[in-house]
């Protein structure tokens, strides 16, 4: 109960009307006003624990889970939690990491058995069976003995055409490099898919290539690929700037230790990264301009709201994530958990007229639509909520148009989890290399990895691509765009 002058108006008449001793109704009069101060005491507290307790969901919920070290993500195993049982009839072990399908062998090998393995009794003299054990072995070659080195002569002749002298092309290094094409799309392919650090990569190809190079090296060489490969992630980029649908995310990265930030737009084919030392508007608005006519789905991030979208989503897994988080903080307060049902069921509701609006002409989805705003708004015009609760409303009430524009677009949906998952690409590279040394080693991930993410969606080999790309280079001096090579792809296809 709350104690104000108001309530506490009648208690002091009465005490004023009854015959208690003038030092008594003095005692009851300054404890009336003890009351009311320390009520108000209260009353303040309850509203600056209500704002630290949505602080503190706000930094837990909204906080990426690569900030947190491993020990401190609750991954740990539940001890009060029974093991599930594994399932009858799985693999048994050493079946392999798939079912071979009749692969053509190259070569076969026959284990003749001449002593018993267990009594060691000779049976060289015994005739076998008609029946014998055989499997298919898939095995990969040992390590290189040494490196192929290549001695490379070049003609050179004079161009009447050109008036100067001319040099053959060659295919087997990038101009003035002395490793070779192979060896640097290996390199590309470790530190870029497998996200190994320079050291590693080192380690790698001393121990299994018998390739000496320094980790600056291999640093150069990685640079000066992803500034040859500009012009394919450019092509990326008008490719996603190009798209109807649009996820973007965003992630920490390191320069040197000092924060930067790895961005991230895709559409459904392709993926185009960047590294940028803030998380602010201007980045958004270098990549996607002011304008962009088509569905921009991210998460509640400030950032993108300046660009003008035809359509704009919002990932409302968030949203409903730190609402729960509040309710799970707050078991008293149940009109945080009617309002996060009422809430939800809207969604859900959003959800059933996406899947049927294709039967529905476009008056009928439209008056559909209506309704579920209509409702929004009821929901939203809570009466006198809480603290935590009208928080909570407000964070709903500045998204307020970005929540149910997934309700009449045919395969949009209401979450961001295809932008976290191409962001997190990024996320397990930071974690096992720790970032970049350089800007210009930030870039270059950022090039390398929106060209292989883009491979990946595509279905192409990045490794094939790479090698052609390059090659392409080396003969013209540009690389090989991805639309080139897939347009060479469908013409071997087709000479076939």
């Amino acid at each position: 109960m709350v104690y104000t002058s108001d309530t506490l108006r009648c208690f002091l008449q009465e005490v004023s009307d009854s015959n208690l001793t003038p030092s008594a109704k003095v005692t009851a009069r300054q404890l009336a006003a003890d009351a009311i101060t320390l009520s108000a005491k209260v009353q303040a507290l309850q509203g600056e624990l209500a704002k630290l307790q949505q602080q503190r969901v706000n930094e837990t919920v909204n906080q990426p889970s690569s900030k947190k070290p491993e020990w401190d993500k609750g991954n740990a195993t539940n001890p009060d939690r029974p093991r599930p049982k594994c399932k009858l009839g799985g693999r048994r072990p050493g079946s392999g990491n798939r079912r071979k399908t009749h692969p053509e062998p190259d070569r076969s090998v026959h284990n003749p058995l001449e002593q018993c393995p267990k009594c060691q009794a000779d049976l060289s003299d015994v005739p076998p069976a008609e029946d014998f054990n055989q499997r298919i072995i898939e095995d990969i070659e040992p390590p290189a003995e040494k490196t192929v080195v290549t001695v490379e002569t070049s003609e050179r002749k004079w161009c009447p055409s050109c008036q100067q002298i001319v040099s053959a092309k060659s295919e087997l290094a990038l101009p003035r490099s002395d490793i070779g094409l192979h060896a640097t799309v290996r390199v590309v392919y470790l530190w870029v898919v497998a996200a190994l650090s320079l050291p590693n990569i080192q380690r790698y190809l001393s121990t299994f290539m018998r390739l000496g190079i320094s980790t600056s090296g291999i640093s150069n060489l990685l640079i000066r690929v992803a500034d040859i490969l500009v012009p394919v992630a450019e092509e990326i980029l008008r490719d996603v700037r190009q798209g109807f649908q649009v996820w973007a995310d965003e992630t920490g990265w390191r320069v040197r230790g000092i924060n930067w930030w790895l961005w991230a737009f895709a559409s459904e084919t392709s993926a185009y990264y960047y590294a940028a030392p803030n998380r602010g508007s201007p980045v958004v608005v270098h990549i996607l301009g002011t304008v962009f006519a088509g569905v921009l789905i991210t998460d509640a991030w400030g950032a993108y709201n300046a660009v003008d979208c035809l359509f704009r989503q919002t990932c409302m897994a968030h949203v409903f994530r730190k609402i729960r988080r509040l309710v799970h903080d707050n078991p008293e307060a149940r009109s945080i958990l009617h309002f996060y049902s009422r809430f939800k069921r809207i969604l859900r509701d959003g959800e059933r007229l996406q899947q049927c609006a294709a039967n529905l002409d476009e008056d009928a989805l439209l008056r559909s639509y209506e309704r579920l705003e209509d409702r929004l708004d009821q929901l939203l015009a809570w009466n006198n909520p809480n603290p935590i609760l009208a928080g909570i409303i407000a964070s709903v009430q500045r998204l307020r148009g970005r929540i149910l524009t997934f309700s009449v677009l045919p395969g949009c949906p209401s979450h961001n989890n295809y932008g976290e998952y191409i962001i997190r690409k990024g996320v397990l590279k930071r974690k096992i290399s720790g970032g970049s040394m350089s800007p210009r080693g930030a870039h270059a991930y950022a090039i390398l990895i929106s060209i292989a993410q883009t491979c990946l969606l595509r279905k192409i080999s990045f490794p094939t691509f790479l090698l052609a790309s390059l090659r392409h280079y080396c003969r013209t001096g540009k690389p090989l765009l991805l639309s080139q090579y897939a347009s060479l792809i469908d013409h071997q296809k087709a000479a076939a």
